[in-house]
């Protein structure tokens, strides 16, 4: 077993001024994984829904997109979180960081 470094990025879908969801949730997803292939990542990626309260004040609920990341140094993960927050006209992203337990099972019959 490995200890690494995972990372998961909140990326809203409503867009930052309109407070809706602009585009289909597949449409997003398609761009999540250009970056993430651009930035020569692996990912998982979930969709959940969640509520958020705009520097306004205002409180909307949406589509989150749940990006997961293993082993990807703070600078990479700085750029693609700032890249998705800008491509999907986002307030912000959250971002969060823990060390995991990862290992692999492989098996043949």
């Amino acid at each position: 077993m490995n200890e690494v470094r995972q990372t998961t990025i909140y990326i809203g879908l409503n867009d930052s001024e309109t407070k809706t969801q602009i585009h289909e949730t597949d449409k997003y997803i398609e761009i999540l994984k250009i970056v993430c292939q651009n930035y020569h990542v692996a990912f998982s990626v979930n969709m959940v829904n969640g509520g958020y309260f705009h520097d306004d004040g205002t409180y909307v609920e949406e589509n989150t997109l749940v990006l997961t990341l293993l082993d990807v140094e703070k600078e990479v993960i700085q750029e693609i979180a700032q890249d998705l927050c800008a491509f999907f006209h986002q307030e912000s992203v959250m971002v969060t960081s823990s060390l995991s337990e990862v290992y692999f099972v492989r098996e043949t019959i």
